[in-house]
């Protein structure tokens, strides 16, 4: 049994969930958030979690950029969502990863473990939610 190469091609248009959350990562860390909206289905629920300084559920792809990047994109330098591992089972796909940046107000980094889960269906997420040590960016926030 040959080993199948993935070109980029396939990649872009691969409805497999890890595929879509890859896709979602890597347009995060690229800023590119019409490539982020891409993977959001219309109807989609992000809910980043209570104690969060975003904290609560937003949805359409343009209410969860508007709501969650770009206002993270104010607050901080090279907020990154650095994903390392994936756990996939059918539609959900959770994955373990790490934020790091610096904040804005303080000049204080992070770097903290989190992990999100996300329900991907038809090649689009239709949920995700989100796992923090708050305490640890919020400590950063403030002076």
């Amino acid at each position: 049994v040959g080993l199948t190469v993935m070109t980029d091609t396939d990649f872009a248009t691969s409805t497999a969930p890890a595929d879509v959350v890859r896709r979602q990562y890597l347009a995060s860390a690229a800023g590119d958030l019409e490539a982020l909206r891409a993977t959001l289905a219309p109807d989609v629920e992000w809910t980043e979690m209570a104690g969060f300084p975003l904290a609560g559920t937003y949805r359409t792809p343009d209410g969860v950029t508007s709501n969650v990047m770009e206002q993270l994109g104010k607050a901080w330098d090279g907020w990154t969502a650095h994903d390392d591992t994936y756990v996939v089972d059918g539609e959900n796909v959770v994955v373990l990863a790490r934020y790091t940046a610096a904040n804005k107000a303080t000049g204080k980094r992070i770097d903290v473990r989190v992990a999100h889960h996300f329900v991907v269906r038809g090649g689009l997420i239709v949920r995700f939610e989100q796992f923090v040590d708050t305490a640890l960016v919020r400590e950063a926030m403030s002076h």
